[in-house]
């Protein structure tokens, strides 16, 4: 009797729906492997290609990382060799770079990106952003170069390329000349 009781046991267990447990591969470094994925976390986008409060809200956060983090640490002297901007976040291109620069931060100040996480985040992704947006010609060159001459102005950028504007003049037909002054 004793042994049919520990049969039934036995037989009730593996009826049973098993225990979520972790991976069998885990201690192998593989540890989804062999269960159901996780939920992915949302992917971060470009600032450039949010909208509205979105965007705004990105804006605000990646300015006080800039603000409070960034340029004390690493904001050196404004001269003409490194200019700057009090008015930045208006320069898409600097936003673009200093967003980018910012995530990568995030990502390698993570625990899972080791002990040399910060390191490859200096080597790869500081020095080359600062000197990107800080250049003698880069995209703030018309901006502050001394402490002493707060400046702010937005560079024209290239015109459209011909195929685009021919594109665009093949939509809306094409545009009537000036007419010559009298």
């Amino acid at each position: 009797m004793e042994q049919s009781a520990q049969q039934a046991q036995q037989i009730d267990h593996l009826a049973s729906a098993p225990a979520p447990a972790a991976s069998p591969f885990a201690a192998f470094g593989l540890p989804g492997l062999g269960m159901p994925p996780a939920a992915a976390p949302s992917e971060p986008r470009p600032i450039l290609e949010l909208a509205g409060e979105e965007r705004e809200d990105e804006l605000d956060t990646l300015s006080d990382w800039v603000d409070d983090w960034l340029l004390p640490v690493y904001g050196a002297e404004v001269t003409t060799a490194a200019p700057w901007c009090l008015q930045w976040q208006e320069h898409d291109d600097v936003v673009a770079w200093l967003h980018a620069l910012w995530l990568a931060y995030q990502q390698h100040k993570d625990p899972e990106a080791g002990l040399s996480g910060l390191f490859v985040w200096h080597r790869d992704f500081l020095t080359h952003a600062v000197a990107a947006v800080r250049a003698p010609g880069g995209p703030l060159s018309a901006c502050m170069t001394s402490p002493d001459r707060p400046a702010h102005r937005l560079l024209p950028g290239p015109p459209p390329s011909r195929r685009t504007e021919t594109a665009a003049t093949a939509e809306t037909g094409p545009a009537e000349p000036d007419e010559p002054a009298s």
